[in-house]
């Protein structure tokens, strides 16, 4: 069982600074803007070696900061709980540490894919349209690895869940 835990902890700290690093940088997409390269993040602009705040109020850029600060939150708090759930120290008897942390990077991996998922079908869709030769860039690339993590996270946790009920459903009462 602390096997998997610590595999859940590993997967989960990495996924979280992944996490933290594609939200807060600005290469999620890179184009060539009148003869110059260009890239934008979720919170700013560069043109040249120029960056600029992304004032605009788009719905899209909305959905995807939000999303990707609650998949954060949802990380952060499933290594709280996963952290906790090494103490074996049952508050609840209903409610299992190790559940709950794998409860929560399965939602922190469903809020990061959603994220991505509208970022990518409006780029898509229209953002590849405006611009002729553009690409997704590094801090998107590790939204995706970060997805990846913290679902590997909750996977973990999950079995070590298994293993502790299995346990204590076998041990004699």
């Amino acid at each position: 069982m602390y096997s998997f835990m610590g595999g859940g902890l590993f997967c989960a700290w990495v996924g979280t600074i992944l996490l933290v690093v594609a939200t807060a940088t600005d290469h999620w997409m890179q184009y060539r803007l009148s003869g110059s390269f260009a890239h934008q993040g979720l919170w700013r602009y560069c043109l040249g070696n120029k960056c600029y705040l992304q004032t605009e109020s788009i719905a899209y850029w909305n959905a995807t900061r939000a999303f990707m600060i609650l998949s954060s939150l949802c990380a952060t708090s499933g290594i709280i709980m996963g952290i906790l759930a090494f103490a074996q120290q049952p508050a609840f008897t209903r409610l299992s540490r190790p559940f709950s942390a794998g409860i929560l990077f399965f939602a922190s991996t469903f809020f990061v894919l959603l994220a991505l998922a509208i970022y990518t079908g409006v780029t898509v869709s229209f953002l590849g349209r405006r611009f002729g030769d553009w690409r997704f860039s590094w801090s998107y690339i590790l939204g995706w690895v970060a997805l990846l993590m913290t679902f590997f996270a909750g996977i973990f946790y999950m079995c070590a869940y298994r293993m502790h009920e299995c346990r204590r459903l076998s041990a004699p009462r």
